[in-house]
């Protein structure tokens, strides 16, 4: 799908599993949000956010049952915790690293005036994002391939339509930054699971068949 309707689905997909994800998206920010807001103080909190992988991949799992069925039941977020909690503390623990040092990076060269170099260490941080927005639903859905395959395909899928998903990074990034500009709200019930939803979208097949869920 492109961006557009990618987002469009994804609304469609919230209305009609709203309350659902809207526990579920609350449940998540729980565990976050208090991790986010620690880092403002101490900065090395931020390391915790692995922790919060196994819950996103869990979230992911529900964003890929609702696109793939049109269903979805609070049971399948304890069910994609079982499945993927391994794969999401992978994932994420990769995420944090990338992105301490790519926040490092802007830092940096902006503190020393370098700002072409600062503004291609930001180009590429959007770019890890479009890349994660593709590899979760991925590494979702393709379950019985090791990590590797999938990263791989995600980055020949990022490589085919490179502008769409950085668009489509870029309009998610603005959604969940409005959420927490407007106290919290949106982002603590709604904005986190849109955005998978919408990854899910953008990245998966149309009639990709059923979801593997033998463990």
């Amino acid at each position: 799908m492109s961006p557009l309707a990618s987002l469009s689905a994804a609304l469609r997909d919230f209305y009609g599993q709203s309350w659902r994800l809207f526990l579920l998206n609350g449940a998540f920010s729980l565990i976050v949000v208090p991790i986010l807001v620690g880092g403002l103080w101490a900065w090395p909190v931020w390391l915790l956010l692995v922790a919060v992988g196994p819950p996103a991949a869990a979230l992911m799992h529900c964003a890929v049952v609702v696109t793939r069925t049109g269903e979805l039941r609070l049971a399948d977020a304890l069910e994609g915790l079982r499945l993927h909690w391994r794969r999401g503390l992978a994932l994420t623990a990769a995420t944090v690293v990338t992105l301490v040092l790519g926040v490092h990076a802007v830092d940096f060269y902006a503190g020393r005036s370098a700002t072409v170099l600062a503004v291609v260490a930001g180009y590429l941080l959007l770019a890890l994002g479009a890349f994660q927005l593709v590899l979760w639903p991925l590494a979702v859905a393709e379950r019985a391939l090791p990590l590797r395959v999938v990263a791989r395909d995600a980055f020949a899928l990022l490589l085919r339509r490179p502008l769409q998903a950085l668009a489509l990074a870029l309009a998610l990034l603005l959604v969940n930054a409005a959420g927490a500009a407007a106290a919290f709200a949106p982002l603590l019930t709604l904005t986190v699971a849109y955005t998978a939803l919408a990854a899910a979208r953008f990245a998966l097949p149309p009639d990709p068949g059923g979801l593997e869920t033998n463990g």
